[in-house]
């Protein structure tokens, strides 16, 4: 792998300090990986703001469209994992005043929970929040998938239209849901011709022969929903427009916006190719095209491919696309001079939950549960090549880093736990992934541990029983929160069957036989989502073709689970 990086561990700090110096209107939030419009505590009782992001390796979204008319502020999260809850909490307290925000959110699933976490948090503190999804994805469209139409480069479309709203002093209500109608007359197609090159991984996230391309593809370095055969530039156009046609809803005087977007690495020249027969072969159709625009909006890393977003407009929405702003990625951004890259938002935002402490472990209890937790994290990070390439094969290739960090995370707090108390730790661990682990992995294994934490500390007794019950809610807690169930091809298949066995196992003598067993029905269960077909998660956008292949989520839990049971219970 040949980038002009340092360590792949701090390729967005970097980047985020590099984005200080490109972009001097925008600063960084003290304390949080967000960036947002230097002038935030000046604006934030003038208009609604706008606030949106991801994971990274989109650039320039979402940082690059932050400014007057666009974005109040972009939550950074690593390379293809969504932000915290964290992160997305502190930037509304940082940017929101009395009008309210508007979070435009990707439906992608650790998008969605993140945000939609935050979203809950600031609403419990009286701050006004709507949440406008953008699914313009149309590759999934009538499919059954059950995750629903990903959120792609047509997003941008949105935060222009939204920003340019709220610029103009429109209410929380209307700016919503002027952004939901927009998204319903948003569409978008890609294609790519190879995979992006994730710092952290090292490798491309799928193979793809020569005489070959990847169409209906996300932005997270999953393949597309099928493999075709290379067309022409206009054939390949038209492949992708005839989609888009089928199924956009572009209004009855069918007047339309165009973006051809780069993935990564295609050329000026290929993007003008194609933007030309676009507008040729919309008008065929009768179709007015309004505007068109070329280059660079929202890309996948490296990747050589391209999208086409179609989006219906009127005369109002005309006028906001064409609204000037300050967001140095939009077309007519204004030049400005080079900015210092320490240049930081000095706003103290509390995100602090509170999170119980301890000084160690003082009794044999704390000294069993440290050992356990530090064996599961040493498992966890052993296991990173692993979890990489299964997921590179099932999803996006990320699991195996994000899950080494996290583990990294809880063996640095794991001190500062209150150990000799079992509950409490539980809920210390779920605060630290909470927080570390990101993407939709973090609020799951949050909302597990937490859950547990909570059960166990209303428990008069530690028995095979309570733990038990413990996880069991934990279980429901992560089917509630992200919609899986058992069957899904989920982290429940590995947890469902470890719950159900130490159930069975409530009575028995010899209570670590029971939690080995259980350990080995989590297996067993992780095994079996090899012949499941995928309904969540990046992996059901692939559909069968996964199968074959364990669910590397579910793999993960068996790592952990084994790892500490092993410690607890060693034959």
């Amino acid at each position: 792998m040949k980038k002009f990086i340092n360590r792949p561990k701090d390729v967005v700090e970097e980047m985020m300090q590099g984005l200080a110096v490109l972009h001097p209107s925008s600063a960084r939030l003290l304390g949080h990986k967000v960036i947002a419009r230097a002038d935030a505590k000046q604006t934030r009782d003038q208009q609604v703001a706008v606030i949106s992001g991801g994971g990274s390796g989109h650039e320039p979204a979402h940082a690059g469209y932050i400014g007057v008319g666009m974005l109040s502020a972009a939550v950074i999260g690593e390379v293809f994992t969504s932000p915290s809850s964290d992160s997305v909490f502190a930037a509304i307290k940082a940017v929101s005043g009395e009008p309210g925000a508007v979070l435009v959110v990707k439906n992608y699933t650790g998008d969605r929970l993140n945000f939609g976490l935050a979203a809950e948090m600031a609403l419990a503190e009286g701050i006004s929040v709507e949440m406008v999804i953008v699914d313009d994805d149309v590759a999934l469209k009538g499919t059954g998938q059950t995750t629903g139409a990903r959120g792609l480069a047509g997003t941008i479309f949105i935060h222009k239209l939204v920003g340019a709203a709220a610029a103009e002093g429109r209410s929380l209500a209307d700016v919503a849901a002027m952004g939901r109608a927009a998204v319903d007359s948003l569409a978008t197609m890609g294609v790519s011709f190879t995979a992006g090159t994730s710092p952290a991984v090292g490798k491309p996230s799928f193979e793809i022969g020569e005489d070959e391309m990847e169409l209906g593809l996300g932005i997270h370095g999953e393949p597309g929903v099928k493999r075709i055969r290379l067309q022409t530039a206009d054939e390949l156009t038209e492949t992708l427009l005839a989609e888009v046609l089928k199924h956009g809803r572009f209004g009855d005087e069918k007047r339309v916006v165009v973006m051809v977007n780069n993935l990564g690495a295609t050329t000026e020249m290929e993007l003008a190719i194609v933007a030309r027969h676009a507008m040729r072969f919309l008008e065929s159709k009768g179709i007015t095209v309004e505007r068109i625009y070329s280059g660079t909006f929202l890309s996948s890393l490296d990747m050589a491919g391209i999208s086409i977003s179609v989006l219906g407009v009127n005369d109002e929405w005309l006028r906001w696309l064409d609204a000037v702003t300050t967001a140095p990625a939009w077309p007519n951004a204004l030049k400005q001079r080079p900015g210092k890259p320490e240049a930081q938002i000095v706003t103290e935002v509390s995100t602090k939950v509170s999170s119980p402490t301890g000084k160690g472990a003082q009794s044999e209890v704390g000294r069993k549960t440290k050992q356990a937790i530090e064996a599961a994290c040493k498992a966890l990070i052993a296991a990173e090549g692993e979890l990489t390439e299964m997921d590179r094969v099932t999803g996006d290739g990320d699991l195996g880093t994000s899950m080494e960090r996290a583990a990294k995370a809880v063996q640095g707090a794991v001190g500062s736990y209150p150990l000799d108390d079992v509950p409490a730790t539980i809920r210390a661990i779920g605060h630290t992934l909470r927080r570390e682990l990101g993407g939709s992995s973090g609020p799951l294994y949050g909302v597990l541990f937490l859950r547990c934490g909570g059960v166990l500390e209303k428990s008069a007794a530690m028995g095979l029983a309570q733990w038990a019950e413990a996880l069991d809610q934990g279980c429901r807690a992560i089917s509630e929160l992200g919609g899986a169930k058992p069957g899904d091809r989920t982290m429940l298949d590995a947890l469902d069957p470890f719950v159900k066995t130490l159930w069975n196992g409530v009575g028995a003598k010899a209570s670590g036989e029971a939690i080995l067993a259980a350990v080995e029905a989590a297996e067993r269960g992780a095994e079996a989502t090899a012949r499941m077909k995928p309904r969540l998660g990046r992996s059901s956008y692939l559909g069968d073709r996964v199968l074959g292949y364990p669910d590397p989520g579910a793999k993960a839990v068996v790592v952990w689970l084994r790892a500490a049971s092993d410690t607890l219970f060693a034959r």
